[in-house]
């Protein structure tokens, strides 16, 4: 995995902590105005690369606020998508820059919290069909803590040098989103950061609360599709096709082994198929069936290993079938972005300047995630050191009830998913802004 590429010196606890009581003073006078712009975004989401309301609300608000904006970045033509990314500058004399990047598409959901600002939009997805929409990975939650930043660091420029830049990325969910807007030239906006942070909320922590992994703390996401291609025929009379169906369900049982036998235990990866489609009738046997499967992995190496793998594999399941060269099965790649890779050192640089804002108490050492994120490509490779944090977003009377019952809160991407907004906004805005302020400290 990557090097760590920064060395940290000691950090000066005194950096934030007279600042601190300006700090809270500005998030608490802030906080009535950022939880009814988050009910106001919660209800009104949009897709990947429909984030055209979201994206100038946000472009509005920072430009109010001082920041050189530059918007309608992130092109991209696999979905036609025209780019609503936003690139928002502010600079504040000699010094690192520091970028903090915020998603903002929402998921093709339809919520069930029963909230009173609880979403009721519908759009057309990208596969052209009407989808409810719903805001159920805690998107609207990373663009108000953003902005709160955005607010509270352009009223303390006193206690910090430096650049500050601050993304709006669309297209996150399985989109590739980050690198569409690098793609598009988003570092042409902005100075070349030192460092890039974000933070991601889950229900895993109580809202207030921090986590945070040194390393490794998403994997890489890689979609593929497999169209296995047969013959034709009717049912009565096997013998004269060759059955793509049955081919699929031979690949889905041999795919399982890629892991279980072909990885090391010592190298995480999931392969999943998660949609076979084929055939129209019960008594005709179809000429293709289409597979769609994900691959998660820590490391581009295994990744390609086991794209390798699928490769072999479903070359060799249709020539058990006796299908031609000219009827091979088509294997492609549809998305595939970078794991998410926390610098060691920036981690913990950061894991104690979330320490000083939230409480020693409030701030955890966590697991890795086999989950994926598109933030990892903001790093260029291990080029920018990057971290990524955990906000806890659960009612602290749901989230003990769960630890007693046993019965996990909801998932992200469910539809059940409801963050508690108050604390877990003030937690973002301070833990971020107490982290850039360490870093761009005077």
């Amino acid at each position: 995995m990557n090097d760590p590429k920064i060395t940290c010196s000691r950090i000066d606890t005194d950096v934030v902590s007279h600042v601190e009581p300006s700090l809270n003073a500005m998030v608490e006078a802030e906080l009535p105005s950022l939880v009814e712009i988050y009910k106001q975004l919660h209800a009104m989401p949009e897709l990947s690369g429909q984030e055209e309301r979201t994206s100038a609300f946000l472009v509005r608000e920072l430009r109010e606020l001082g920041y050189v904006v530059s918007d309608g970045i992130g092109k991209y033509e696999q979905y036609d998508w025209p780019g609503y990314g936003i690139v928002a500058v502010l600079e504040n004399g000699a010094g690192p820059a520091v970028l903090v990047r915020a998603d903002m598409d929402a998921l093709p959901v339809e919520e069930k919290t029963g909230l009173p600002y609880a979403s009721k939009v519908k759009a057309i997805y990208r596969d052209g069909n009407e989808v409810h929409v719903m805001h159920a990975c805690g998107h609207d939650i990373h663009m108000v803590s953003l902005l709160g930043v955005a607010r509270v660091l352009a009223r303390l420029k006193e206690a910090w040098h430096g650049t500050l830049v601050l993304i709006g990325q669309p297209g996150e969910e399985g989109g590739g989103g980050a690198q569409a807007m690098l793609d598009d030239g988003a570092y042409r906006h902005c100075p070349k950061p030192d460092y890039a942070l974000a933070l991601h909320s889950t229900l895993h922590l109580k809202a207030g609360m921090a986590g945070y992994v040194p390393g490794n703390f998403m994997a890489s996401f890689t979609e593929l599709e497999i169209t296995l291609r047969g013959v034709g025929a009717h049912g009565s009379a096997p013998e004269h096709g060759k059955d793509p169906i049955v081919m699929a369900a031979q690949m889905i049982l041999a795919l399982q082994t890629i892991v279980s036998r072909e990885q090391s235990p010592h190298e995480p990866a999931v392969l999943t198929v998660g949609s076979i489609h084929g055939g129209a009738a019960s008594n005709i046997i179809p000429e293709e069936v289409l597979l769609k499967l994900s691959i998660r992995t820590y490391s581009d190496q295994v990744r390609d290993r086991i794209i390798a793998s699928v490769r072999r594999i479903a070359l060799g399941v249709a020539m058990v079938a006796g299908m031609p060269e000219d009827l091979a099965p088509l294997v492609k790649v549809k998305a595939s972005h970078a794991a998410t890779y926390n610098d060691p050192y920036l981690t913990e640089r950061v894991a104690r300047a979330l320490r000083g804002a939230l409480g020693a108490d409030n701030v955890v050492r966590t697991d890795p995630k086999m989950a994926s994120e598109d933030f990892g490509s903001w790093g260029l490779g291990g080029v920018i050191p990057t971290c990524m944090f955990w906000l806890g977003a659960a009612d602290p009377l749901r989230y003990e009830e769960s630890v007693r019952s046993g019965i996990p809160l909801p998932s992200h991407h469910s539809p059940l998913f409801a963050p508690l907004p108050e604390p877990t906004i003030r937690a973002g805005v301070k833990g971020v802004s107490a982290a850039v302020l360490d870093l761009l400290a005077s």
